[in-house]
């Protein structure tokens, strides 16, 4: 018996009635969600979208790193985006522990961290207002593209938009 029998065998059910092939890859509604990993968080359904509508990247924390801008990149240039939602939420557990934290944790275990960042979130509206400057700042993006933020409440299901 494998770890992972339960998602092999959750996969056959889904490919018994996968209707999806017709996709193309790139975003039909022109839009990239930048969000956290935790698994309360539906992008697709939360945002009334289907499969195939938009470019959905997850990191731990929504956080704008340079591999999320690389990816944004490709997403404009070569899959259709127009438009970026930068989409953190509450309850975060990235906002729970410092990166000092994490490395304690992994060096209890007897690994060595340090030379990782985490991007641990202090303050989650200076986070959201620093990764959209960055988005916004960054020169491999079209100037002017629309950038918008919005904190998904995670015990409401409602999105609460930012001003930045």
């Amino acid at each position: 018996m494998s770890a992972f029998d339960d998602v092999y065998e959750g996969n056959t059910r889904f490919a018994e009635s996968f209707s999806n092939a017709e996709l193309t890859g790139r975003a039909a509604r022109g839009l990239a969600v930048v969000t956290c990993m935790d698994s309360r968080i539906d992008p697709l359904g939360l945002l009334g979208l289907r499969p195939g509508d938009a470019k959905i990247l997850r990191n731990a924390g929504a956080r704008v790193t340079d591999d999320v801008l690389r990816t944004l990149v490709l997403a404009v240039y070569v899959l259709g985006v127009e438009r970026v939602l930068l989409m953190p939420h509450t309850d975060c557990g990235m906002a729970k522990v410092t990166d000092a934290d994490v490395h304690a944790m992994a060096a209890a275990r007897g690994v060595d961290t340090r030379s990782l960042e985490y991007h641990t979130i202090a303050n989650q509206e200076e986070a959201l207002r620093h990764d959209l400057l960055r988005i916004r700042a960054t020169p491999f993006l079209p100037a002017g593209m629309p950038v918008a933020g919005a904190i998904y409440d995670v015990h409401t299901g409602r999105l609460n938009p930012s001003s930045f």
